[in-house]
């Protein structure tokens, strides 16, 4: 089943390499969407796709080597609205 995620990560999440990190796990596992950084500090994700590989997706994210740099994420599931061509990352 489709869905959609947006992930807000707060820590040391920029300069970093997170921004590309997120595109290469998307892009293996064939997500759709967007991350980019925020004026705050915090790094922000919207993607859509097969909810197993969104939650692969957070999974890695949150276990790998970005783990170190994440206090926290923000994580809230909907519907996908099917915007999205492929991942990029926003600047």
């Amino acid at each position: 089943m489709e869905k959609r995620v947006h992930i807000l990560y707060s820590g040391m999440v920029q300069g970093v390499g997170f921004r590309f990190t997120a595109e290469r796990v998307a892009a293996n596992l064939r997500l759709k969407g967007w991350v980019k950084n925020l004026a705050d500090g915090r790094v922000e994700a919207v993607l859509e796709g097969e909810e197993d590989k969104l939650t692969i997706f957070v999974e890695k994210i949150k276990s790998g080597p970005m783990r170190r740099y994440i206090r926290n994420a923000e994580i809230d599931w909907s519907e996908p609205t099917k915007e999205f061509g492929d991942f990029i990352i926003k600047f």
